[in-house]
């Protein structure tokens, strides 16, 4: 499930796994908080009641973002300055999308189903299959052509 939420000015486009960085939120690292302002929210084609749909997230990190560099210039009058800005950022960890009853749900399922064969890996550890070594090639001898003389 997918959804649309606004938060610092901007949208994003947001789905359960995803890591985005938006303007910085209140929180210390490893909070988790609500996306309250969802836009749109639906599934494949479909479209569902974003007024139903919540959206949590983790954060991951205070950080700051690229800088920007602000240059301003007169023509002809000697005039120039030159700054500098670090916008301070959250990473955020798109934890779950959608209702909380059947998000919650889900995860247990695919947990259960990822987990079984991640033991048997471990148990029954593959062999890598032997390198194959090929015939060493000659390279084609190449003639060279004739060069004419167009000099007289």
């Amino acid at each position: 499930m997918f959804a649309i939420v606004r938060t610092g000015g901007k949208q994003y486009r947001v789905a359960a796994g995803d890591k985005i960085a938006v303007e910085k939120l209140a929180g210390e690292a490893g909070e988790t908080i609500t996306l309250g302002d969802v836009l749109l929210a639906g599934e494949g084609d479909s479209i569902a009641d974003a007024s139903k749909v919540t959206v949590s997230a983790e954060i991951i990190a205070q950080a700051k973002s690229e800088k920007v560099t602000v240059f301003k210039k007169r023509r002809r009058h000697n005039y120039r300055r030159k700054a500098g800005h670090r916008q301070m950022m959250t990473l955020l960890r798109i934890t779950q999308v959608g209702d909380s009853k059947a998000e919650k749900a889900a995860p247990k399922k695919a947990a259960k189903a990822s987990d079984a064969p991640a033991e048997e890996t471990k148990a029954a550890p593959k062999k890598a299959a032997p390198k194959k070594t090929s015939a060493a090639k000659k390279p084609a001898a190449k003639k060279a052509a004739p060069k004419a003389d167009d000099k007289k």
